[in-house]
């Protein structure tokens, strides 16, 4: 088990470090301070050969490419202090009106302008039972993006001697603000060999969330008992493609679980060999197998893939 820190780059905020963790495995997970962003996972196939199974660049200015900000993905970053969309980019707390930047249509996504992943965090390599992470410190001061109260954020990356990756949240305010946060790490466990239409994915939710046409949550909730997206049975990802006449992306539902971690998702990729277990404290999960997700040339891949998404 090691960690190594290294230098990744310079912005006109400060200077990028890079995180590598090891484990005896043969697994590696790195980790920039610039958003707290998950740069690359590296994992053995079921013959003992390594390779990525993570969106990610090899460098930092791959992350400031025009074609990146186009396509807009998110790699790997953290996401808030908002994750996901408010409607109308507007929202009324404690009697106060709120207006935020309109950054996805005239919805407000991902925290809005300059995020959480787009900032710089310190870090702090550790070593703990065994296993080795960095903890990422951010403080987002009140009225950042429109929010109020001044929000003090850490977040853990743990890799352990039985190749989990954790990834803890904790967060103070001094005031009420809407909050929510997740990593938003991109998988593909061919290593980008292939599409991911050949990964079985089972996913333990029988509800999700009803979206307008913008993208944004209703309030309602739909059953997905004996439809092909529900995934409580193994499918493979191909089929519910087919059934479905395309790709789709869904907030999927579990019972609340009173913060007790639990599993909820299994993907496996069976000429690899790999799998990839879910478990969360949280009751929901954002799934999507994204469907020509574009990664600029000055990244890891020159082609256009098909990338599983699971965000928590």
């Amino acid at each position: 088990m090691s960690t190594l820190k290294s230098y990744f780059g310079e912005i006109e905020d400060g200077i990028i470090e890079l995180f590598t963790l090891k484990n005896d495995n043969g697994v590696e997970v790195k980790i920039m301070n610039y958003g707290a962003t998950i740069t690359s996972i590296q994992i053995p196939d079921k013959d003992g050969v390594k390779t990525e199974i993570a969106c990610g660049f090899d460098t930092l200015e791959s992350y400031f490419s025009e074609a990146y900000k186009a396509n807009s993905p998110y790699f790997g970053g953290t996401v808030g202090r908002y994750c996901s969309q408010i409607k109308d980019a507007k929202f009324t707390l404690n009697g106060v009106d709120y207006k935020l930047a309109q950054n996805a249509g005239n919805n407000n996504l991902h925290g809005g302008i300059k995020g959480f992943d787009k900032k710089i965090w310190s870090a702090r390599p550790f070593k703990e039972n065994g296993s080795v992470g960095v903890s990422m410190n951010f403080l987002s001061k009140d009225m950042e993006e429109g929010f109020p109260g001044n929000v003090k954020v850490k977040v853990n990356f743990t890799l352990t001697k039985d190749n989990a990756l954790k990834i803890e949240y904790y967060a103070t305010t001094d005031a009420d603000t809407p909050f929510t946060i997740t990593n938003h790490t991109y998988f593909n466990l061919t290593g980008f060999s292939n599409t991911v239409e050949g990964h079985s994915v089972q996913l333990f939710s029988d509800k999700k969330q009803v979206w307008d046409e913008t993208g944004a949550a209703t309030g309602a909730i739909t059953s997905l008992a004996g439809e092909p997206d529900d995934l409580r049975s193994a499918q493979e990802i191909g089929h519910v493609h087919k059934a479905m006449g395309g790709g789709f992306e869904h907030f999927y539902l579990f019972e609340e679980k009173g913060f007790k971690l639990d599993n909820v998702a299994e993907i496996h990729e069976p000429i690899s060999g790999r799998s990839l277990e879910i478990s969360t404290s949280e009751p929901e999960c954002f799934y999507t197998p994204e469907i020509y997700l574009r990664c600029p040339k000055t990244g890891k891949w020159t082609s256009i893939w098909e990338i599983p998404r699971i965000l928590l």
